[in-house]
């Protein structure tokens, strides 16, 4: 494939030029990416049935932690190599990248060796029942082990994209999900692999990914390349300091993507408490419907990253702050018009991956349009926060991840159902991102509140 580079002008061009020329490829292939996931789901669901999906759900939950590792460094080596662009600094930007993809290459080596020695220790610590223990265990080698060209991609992605590639970016989400949907199909029905077969489909299509991100950074970049990174004491000192300061900024996008597993790990623990297989097996469809609703807020934010940041080190307020009210008035607009498509069309988007009159389909339907209520909010709350993050605003970034992810969710799933029973359940995200949204509109105001 041809690599097609942008000449895109951060500090320059028109804002809504820009914004669009990064956030429809950006958009397009992160929506491209979520069908890896909920490919699976439907395949799974139509081929092997609710128990399947329930045991896929309970092994995502730990992937969405190292993907938000990734994340973490791929936003924080962005934002400061863009700031190191802006000055003309390129060595020190490409060293931060080098620096982002070898540490987070160690981390999850270390995820796999501790997870994988002993998967069923692992499998009952994320909740699995021993019923669904056997597919658990068919499902998690082949998915923990993608999580490391997932983590490639995490970080390999902004750099593409602030190299001047944001389409080759995009096909580097299309092309792996394209080839999932394949291989999902020949492995679950014809080879009747059943979970592993789905596994080994999100393997190699992941696998795909990495290395087409991998080739890019290392054979075909513009600017940002790999650099050589040293190992004696002065060098380790430097790489500490530059991936603190990477984490700092970018530990806001590791709790957004922890909230997803906290989301999905309380989520089987409370359906299993009060429903039980069945239960986990109709939130898990919910599940899979989330990333495509992350995947725009997170667009959004991405897209405005690279153009606030690197008019945020040239010291121009005037495009920061027109980059900011462009990214959340899309926001804004998106929330309501997904909201409206989950509300609407709850039957035919569970009947994708399962049969209608399985019980585990009845109670999606009925819980959809309100669990749907959170995304007005979801993709606010995602847009703000990357805004914190691309002008190294560390603290309410963190603050407000942490209490979307945790402080209100977990509460709102304990205290929801004691109230309004099994809808509570369905509410309980709904709850945590308002209460997210007053928050940072509260803070915001108070913010640009003149002072004496």
């Amino acid at each position: 494939m041809e690599i097609e580079r942008d000449a895109i002008n951060l500090g320059e061009e028109r804002i809504p030029s820009l914004f669009r020329r990064y956030l429809l490829p950006t958009l397009f292939g992160m929506l491209s990416l979520c069908a890896v996931t909920t490919t699976d789901g439907i395949f799974v669901g139509r081929g092997v049935g609710s128990d399947a999906l329930a045991a896929v759900n309970i092994c995502i939950a730990p992937t969405m932690l190292v993907m938000g590792i990734a994340l973490m460094l791929g936003i924080g080596s962005s934002v400061i190599s863009s700031i190191r662009l802006a000055s003309g600094d390129v060595k020190a930007a490409k060293l931060n990248i080098t620096q982002a993809l070898a540490v987070c290459t160690l981390i999850v080596a270390a995820f796999l060796l501790i997870t994988l020695f002993r998967p069923e220790l692992t499998g009952r610590i994320l909740g699995s029942s021993p019923t669904l223990m056997p597919l658990v265990l068919d499902y998690m080698p082949f998915v923990f082990a993608a999580c490391m060209f997932q983590a490639w991609c995490g970080i390999g992605l902004f750099v593409v994209r602030l190299d001047g590639s944001p389409k080759y970016a995009m096909w580097c989400n299309v092309i792996p999900g394209l080839l999932n949907v394949i291989l999902d199909y020949i492995f679950i029905f014809p080879l009747n692999m059943g979970v592993r077969g789905a596994a080994l489909a999100t393997f190699l299509s992941c696998m795909t990914g990495g290395i087409m991100v991998l080739s890019y950074i290392c054979f075909f970049a513009r600017t940002l390349g790999l650099c050589p990174v040293g190992f004696n004491p002065a060098a380790l000192r430097l790489m500490a300091r530059n991936i603190a300061r990477q984490c700092r900024i970018g530990v806001s996008a590791l709790l957004g993507e922890a909230t997803m597993g906290v989301l999905m790990l309380t989520g089987n623990i409370v359906f299993m408490y009060y429903i039980g297989d069945t239960g986990v097996g109709a939130f898990s469809i919910t599940c899979y419907y989330c990333p495509f609703v992350f995947m725009i807020g997170n667009a959004i934010a991405q897209s405005a990253q690279p153009i606030i940041s690197y008019n945020y080190g040239l010291g121009s307020r005037a495009r920061v702050i027109a980059t900011e009210k462009l990214a959340i008035y899309t926001a804004v607009a998106c929330g309501p018009l997904v909201t409206l498509a989950f509300s609407l069309y709850p039957s035919a988007m569970v009947g994708l991956f399962l049969d209608s009159h399985a019980p585990a389909a009845q109670i999606a339907v009925a819980g959809f349009p309100f669990f749907s209520a959170a995304f007005v909010f979801f993709i606010f709350n995602l847009t703000a926060i990357g805004y914190f993050q691309s002008v190294e605003k560390a603290l309410p970034s963190v603050v407000f991840a942490l209490l979307r992810g945790l402080v209100f969710l977990v509460p709102a799933f304990v205290i929801m159902p004691e109230v309004l029973g099994l809808r509570g359940i369905w509410l309980a995200l709904f709850v945590s991102e308002a209460l997210t949204s007053l928050s940072i509109i509260g803070y915001l105001l108070a913010s640009r509140r003149p002072r004496k």
